[in-house]
């Protein structure tokens, strides 16, 4: 089943409270802070609305605050695919697929990547199977939108800041709005 909009915001209403995996900010400040940073940084629509909602399947897949503390990989990066897959373009999905691999990858050919890490990302990263070696960076780096899911990376890992200002959910929602509008299924 395909999530409109109105779900994707009553996500976020009913589950955008919960704190963002040990950080100072909640689900939803985290996701408004990844799109306001690709905002900020001239990212086209596809990819501020993948910004926005790389850590959906955090809101999905209904693991709790904080799961790799418990020792779980909640492999958020695949759970909302699924749902997204009939109203958004690969430009929006691949992006947020990969995100998490484009960690393991910037640990790889970033010798300073790994120690900007907050603890729960270093946490996590071992158990979505630690950094890549030269090769399966290599080889991720071929992978199309795999530069676009190095950028949501990054953004991700800034988009942790409290009481940080950004625009309001219904911004977002308007981008990922028009992105929907445009994407006309294979």
């Amino acid at each position: 089943m395909a999530l409109s909009l109105d779900d994707i915001r009553g996500l976020f209403e009913q589950y955008g409270s919960l704190s963002y995996s040990g950080e100072p900010v909640t689900q939803l400040e985290h996701a408004l802070q990844s799109g306001a940073l690709a905002e900020e940084e001239g990212a086209g629509e596809e990819l501020v609305a993948a910004a926005f909602l790389h850590d959906l399947g955090h809101l999905l897949n209904r693991k709790g605050e904080t799961p790799s503390a418990r020792g779980i990989d909640d492999l958020h990066q695949y759970f909302a695919l699924p749902f997204l897959r009939a109203i958004l373009p690969e430009a929006v999905l691949e992006p947020i697929r990969l995100h998490v691999d484009a960690k393991r990858c910037l640990c790889a050919i970033d010798p300073t990547y790994f120690g900007k890490l907050s603890v729960d990302s270093v946490r996590s990263l071992e158990l979505q199977g630690g950094i890549f070696s030269d090769d399966d960076a290599q080889a991720f780096l071929r992978k199309p939108y795999a530069e676009d899911a190095l950028r949501v990376r990054r953004w991700d890992d800034r988009a942790k800041v409290a009481h940080r200002v950004t625009p309001d959910i219904g911004h977002f929602l308007e981008v990922v709005g028009g992105v929907m509008e445009r994407y006309v299924p294979a």
